[in-house]
């Protein structure tokens, strides 16, 4: 039977290009809040604020009732806010926290019912979970907080089969949101394949991980930085 995979943020970016991946084989939903999808196909789009207590459990529900099964859940919906040190905003340490952290719990806590041998769980992490982002340190912290989380929910359900990874991405390229030229040109001169990754490259890893080619991986967070800062 064809797997269902739920991709969380996934109008744009990095997450149009897992959807756009896993459809060729997968059944796929996913989820998105201001950005209008643009794409085609006969998958579940939910239109959601995933921060809002009730709605990771409402999502896995139109999930089951739309699919009748969850295989592979996707956490790649995130917040980057800037955090300096000399202006403490708790509104914007909070919304990077729910959605980076909290909401991967929520939508685990809320599936798990509905999860058998086999799962995945795949989560897109970032490099600067061990390398702080200047003014973004909320972001960073949040990060490394979801790479503990992944090898801790690993540990837990390695016993019922299920599997849980991340993706750490380096500079990736947005084609909805690129970078300033110099910014870019910055970012390739510390990566030692010297050029920037696409949404592409994600995917690939996404699909990986959540593929039974890596029944025996479980825990990891597979760098994605084209060797950002070797």
């Amino acid at each position: 039977m064809t797997k269902v995979a739920l991709v969380t943020g996934g109008a744009r970016g990095i997450g149009r290009a897992i959807v756009e991946d896993l459809k060729q084989d997968h059944r796929i939903a996913y989820t998105w809040h201001s950005t209008e999808p643009q794409m085609d196909g006969d998958g579940l789009s939910v239109r959601t604020d995933l921060t809002e207590p009730d709605q990771p459990k409402a999502v896995v529900e139109q999930v089951m009732e739309h699919f009748g099964r969850l295989d592979v859940i996707v956490n790649n919906a995130g917040l980057v806010k800037p955090t300096p040190k000399d202006k403490f905003q708790r509104d914007d340490h909070r919304a990077v926290l729910d959605l980076n952290l909290l909401v991967p719990a929520a939508l685990l806590a809320a599936a798990l019912p509905h999860l058998d041998r086999g799962a995945a769980i795949v989560s897109i992490s970032s490099v600067n979970a061990v390398l702080p982002p200047r003014d973004a340190v909320t972001y960073g912290a949040s990060k490394a907080a979801l790479n503990l989380w992944t090898r801790a929910m690993a540990k837990e359900l390695g016993p019922d089969g299920i599997r849980v990874n991340a993706v750490a991405p380096g500079a990736i390229n947005i084609p909805e949101a690129p970078r300033p030229e110099e910014l870019t040109k910055l970012f390739v001169r510390e990566t030692a394949l010297d050029r920037a990754g696409t949404p592409e490259d994600i995917a690939g890893a996404v699909r990986f991980l959540s593929s039974d080619a890596a029944s025996f991986i479980t825990g990891e967070v597979l760098t994605v930085s084209g060797g950002y800062r070797l």
